[in-house]
């Protein structure tokens, strides 16, 4: 059997972008044709982008996206590459209910045509698909040669399916499977993803091909960590993780084998994480026009990690940070606020908000915590305003553990058209800041978080020695128990039977049932869980059930 290539192609499309969309496929297939690719396999949905939400109900939008697939085809053979099979997703008309319900297709393209094409699973117009969806009934594997090879075609939650078009893998004669893929990233949800690719693998006895997209779209974040295992199960070859990639592999004699010098290379969470928020947070200021942001440093662990995310997606010089000082401001978090700035190499100034904030106090006879919450409310406004004036993102920098007990001002601190850290509970935002500073260290840089913003006690300085731990349980206490009750959906009674006090754990469990109202105003931030919350987890607002 004459030797074929396999080029794995992870590559980051921009939902809506068919044009610009297009012409990074056939860049990558010259790249993989340069490679001696006879085979090139994208991941789900790269026609248009992952996912598509309503625009599946539009016909405008479906129907550009077949065209494109079909231009797709024509282009790639006036370039030169009509030889070479070339495997796209993109979503495509149902042929039997009628526009309104757009399918999740797979097309083969070779020789200027559509040489097969599979229509999965009608696409929802809310998120992702939902990776236990069923299959449709009908639904038939595709299968096509190259070289002398069959190459059965399957997409994304069809390897979670023992019935289906996977069923028939192993009678259909196939030598290769091949997966496409939008799946985003969650912390320890490469090691699945692994596990369920060797699994088809084996059952089957065919080397498998997953693919998928990398990038950020709005709240998700795409990893990547495509990967090539043999006919055992065993890891061929795997993608980086967080940036484009191209994997070559080769099929000849029976055998199977990575092409050239790629490593493997397996990060720790820590690392994972950290790319992810800084890809999240980078493709969607690219994506959606922005240069640069601005965002308020307190001198605080949450304002530092934010900042530092920022400088590593865009450039220290590309990150605005203004020191907002009241009354209550200790000399600590002004220096701290500024030494952050300058290991950044970021821009930075200081309003102080003293006079604003007496101003609203004497007219409108405010005190207590209706003034507390009037010092944040005031530096929304100014974030907001330098916003307006400069064409800054504004990023908020709260937490998953203050989103889950609502400790934070609405219109406050809480505004912002990105919220970094928002599914990044406490105890990990210290964790990161640490994993950075070590990192910093290893490469010989300085490190970009003061160590005073690491160790001192959390604090909102709101009012004269004020610290979080006055009216919140110690955080990795915090944290352990809305781990149980947000993640786990554990109720109170199973929590206090883990071990947990129960009048901590009832009061802890309504904080978190009474800030449903303000997380649903928050800003979207970057999905790293499998609970997060305005996507994974949405309770009513008006609720009157309790534990």
């Amino acid at each position: 059997m004459p030797k074929v290539r396999l080029a794995l192609a992870q590559t980051n499309p921009t939902v809506g972008a068919l044009e610009a969309n297009v012409e990074a496929i056939l860049a990558t297939v010259a790249n993989a044709a340069a490679g001696g690719a006879d085979v090139v396999v994208f991941g789900e949905m790269v026609v248009t982008g992952y996912p598509i939400e309503d625009l599946a109900t539009r016909e405008s939008f479906v129907s550009k996206s077949e065209a494109a697939v079909l231009q797709l085809a024509k282009s790639l053979v006036s370039l030169g590459f009509g030889e070479i099979s070339v495997i796209v997703g993109h979503p495509s008309k149902a042929r039997k209910r009628g526009w309104a319900i757009a399918h999740n297709s797979i097309s083969v393209l070779r020789g200027g045509e559509i040489i097969g094409q599979y229509h999965k699973h009608h696409l929802p117009n809310y998120s992702v698909f939902d990776e236990y969806r069923n299959f449709v009934a009908g639904d038939k594997l595709l299968t096509f040669e190259h070289g002398g090879l069959k190459f059965a075609t399957v997409i994304c939650e069809d390897i979670w399916q023992s019935g289906g078009p996977v069923a028939e893998i192993s009678k259909s004669g196939a030598n290769v499977t091949l997966v496409i893929n939008g799946s985003p990233f969650e912390i320890d949800k490469d090691d699945r993803r692994l596990q369920l690719v060797q699994e088809l693998a084996r059952t089957h006895k065919t080397p498998t091909a997953y693919v998928n997209l990398v990038g950020g779209q709005d709240d998700l974040v795409f990893d990547g960590d495509s990967l090539m295992v043999d006919a055992s199960g065993d890891v061929i070859g795997r993608c980086a993780q967080f940036e484009q990639d191209l994997l070559f592999i080769d099929f000849e004699n029976g055998s199977v084998s990575q092409a050239g010098a790629h490593p493997i290379v397996k990060k720790d969470d820590l690392w994972q994480t950290w790319n992810a928020l800084t890809l999240g947070l980078r493709d969607y200021c690219d994506k959606n026009g922005f240069k640069s942001v601005v965002l308020g440093l307190s001198g605080g662990i949450d304002s530092a990690v934010c900042a530092a995310l920022a400088a590593d997606a865009l450039g220290g010089e590309n990150v605005f940070g203004v020191s907002m000082p009241s009354v209550y401001s200790s000399d600590h978090s002004k220096s701290d606020a500024e030494d952050l700035a300058s290991r950044l190499g970021a821009n930075y100034r200081t309003q102080p908000i003293a006079d604003m904030v007496r101003a609203f106090e004497e007219n409108l006879e405010l005190g207590g915590v209706a003034s507390e919450n009037l010092q944040a409310r005031v530096r929304g406004v100014i974030l907001m305003g330098i916003s307006n004036a400069e064409g800054h993102l504004t990023l908020t920098t709260g937490n998953k553990t203050e989103l889950a007990v609502g400790y934070s001002t609405i219109y406050g601190d809480s505004v912002g058209g990105f919220a970094p850290i928002k599914d990044v509970e406490k105890t990990l935002v210290w964790r990161l800041a640490q994993w950075r500073n070590e990192q910093a260290e290893r490469d010989g840089e300085t490190p970009p978080i003061p160590e005073s913003s690491i160790t001192k006690p959390p604090s909102a300085e709101l009012r004269p020695g004020q610290v979080d731990q006055d009216s919140l349980p110690p955080y990795d206490l915090l944290d352990a128990i809305l781990e149980g009750y947000v993640a786990r959906r554990l109720s109170v009674a199973e929590l206090v039977a883990t071990g947990f006090e129960e009048d901590t754990v009832r009061r802890i469990t309504t904080l978190v049932d009474r800030a449903e109202w303000k997380r649903r105003q928050g800003a979207i931030g970057p999905k790293i869980t499998g609970m997060a919350f305005g996507r994974d987890r949405r309770l009513p607002i008006t609720n009157k059930h309790k534990e």
